[in-house]
């Protein structure tokens, strides 16, 4: 199914659209409820795309936060390796 929200808002209006053309009230009740389903679906589909980008992120700032921990460490590494060499050659 799709996940994009302008799709479902699309749906949203045609069936409203629908609804108002209705001329027999079982059919505009119908495409009503249609149009609030589809509505409905849209509003989901912005807070999903909204958390997911707020996830990938939070993702990117810890994995880079990570990353930049560990180059530190790799460098405080090497320096200790530098000093050992220094200490044992003496």
């Amino acid at each position: 199914m799709n996940d994009n929200p302008d799709f479902y808002r699309t749906r949203a209006e045609e069936e409203q659209a629908n609804a108002d053309a209705a001329t027999l009230d079982n059919v505009r009740d119908r495409c009503e409820r249609a149009a609030k389903a589809w509505a409905t679906m849209a509003d989901r589909a912005e807070r999903t795309q909204t958390m997911r980008l707020t996830r990938e992120a939070a993702t990117r700032e810890s994995v880079a936060a990570a990353r930049s921990a560990q180059s530190i460490g790799s460098a405080g590494s090497a320096d200790l390796h530098a000093d050992l060499r220094k200490a044992t050659a003496d």
